[in-house]
């Protein structure tokens, strides 16, 4: 069973996330603004949080921001604002997914299934180092020249991913399912915008990262 912390100040959609998520099995806490769920978080420990992001007190943004300071619990953001914008400010603060009301109760439950899933990490101790890359894929981290490179959970799912099967054209959709975890039923930009964060963090060997025109991306080395 797992913990799940859902804030949210409508609560009828508390209530039918609690409904779905304890069928699913998983025990639930609420909290109906941004200041509550600091305080909790701050005494409870939760497996995933799934959070909105327009609440009065203090918005999720701001929310996510203090509790990534005491916790690296995995959150889900819920908002009606559907912009790249919004999605790309929300991956930078190190959120796991991001969610469009209206939505799914039944596709939110396989994206929290999805997460929780993926944070057990890996079995082995693993590595690879190209030129001056090296990615430790046990201790989660990336280094560039030496310089260690900070990068959102969900970019270093999609690194890791494409770096272990390096050298292979790797569809949209295989990304999309091998990555997310789900069906993807969500805005088709997400992978791009995905990339684009990567890329970034990746500086000059971003390059790596090659688009194939119709069918996805290859990293090459």
């Amino acid at each position: 069973m797992s913990k799940l912390l859902v804030v949210d100040d409508e609560y009828g959609i508390r209530e039918i996330i609690k409904k779905y998520a304890v069928f699913e099995g998983h025990e639930v806490m609420e909290a109906a603004d941004g200041l509550e769920a600091v305080r909790i978080c701050r005494t409870n420990k939760f497996d995933l949080i799934i959070m909105d992001i327009m609440m009065p007190e203090l918005d999720g943004y701001s929310a996510c921001k203090e509790i990534k300071k005491i916790s690296n619990t995995p959150i889900i953001m819920l908002s009606a604002r559907g912009e790249e914008y919004d999605k790309i400010y929300g991956f930078e603060l190190g959120i796991d997914d991001y969610v469009v009301k209206p939505f799914s109760p039944k596709e939110l439950m396989l994206r929290v299934n999805a997460v929780l899933k993926r944070v057990g990490g890996e079995d082995k101790h693993d590595t690879f180092t190209f030129e001056g890359v090296v990615v430790d894929f046990t201790g989660r981290t990336v280094t560039v020249d030496g310089e260690r490179v900070e990068m959102t959970p969900k970019e270093y799912e999609l690194f890791f991913y494409m770096v272990k099967n390096r050298n292979i054209a790797l569809s949209r959709e295989k990304l999309i399912s091998e990555v997310w975890g789900y069906d993807f039923f969500g805005d088709d930009r997400t992978l791009d915008t995905h990339i684009k964060l990567l890329r970034k963090s990746l500086g000059e060997y971003s390059k790596c990262i090659v688009t194939l025109r119709s069918v996805g991306y290859r990293f090459e080395a």
